[in-house]
């Protein structure tokens, strides 16, 4: 079951690379805002559509929950906006390998701290060996 976790988790990651790669040109046509706001537009329409068949009807109210669940919501314009000023200028390899370092390295202290209410898993060190590996794949990759 991990396995098939692991792979969906790929395949996700693969399309914020198709993402990436969509709004750099998005953007340089329409602003970066304007190709931002589309993203989430479709993404809020197709959402809507999913909800409307497929999730519970009996759901906790969403203006019921703490607000500091809610920052997401903050979160993925910025990063939105991130890949689409970032990518036309660096590439989507190293934009990638930059915001998968940045998210590691995040992640290693939600985990180490058990912050957001996450099981607590220890930094060790084959973690921190992991994240070296990714920034030093990060500067081999901003040389070349």
């Amino acid at each position: 079951m991990q396995i098939l976790l692991i792979l969906i988790v790929i395949i996700g990651g693969m399309g914020l690379s198709v993402e990436a790669g969509l709004l750099g040109p998005l953007g340089a046509q329409v602003g970066e805002l304007w190709a931002t706001l589309s993203i989430f537009g479709v993404g809020a329409a197709l959402t809507f559509l999913l909800m409307l068949f497929f999730s519970p009807r009996n759901s906790p109210s969403f203006f019921s929950q703490p607000p500091l669940l809610l920052v997401g919501g903050i979160l993925g314009p910025i990063y939105v906006v991130t890949l689409t000023v970032v990518t036309p200028v660096i590439g989507i390899a190293l934009t990638m390998i930059g915001i998968l370092a940045g998210q590691v390295l995040q992640s290693l202290l939600i985990d180490h701290y058990g912050w957001f209410a996450t099981q607590q898993r220890k930094i060790d060190g084959r973690r921190v060996i992991a994240l070296v590996f990714m920034i030093v794949a990060l500067i081999f990759m901003a040389q070349g």
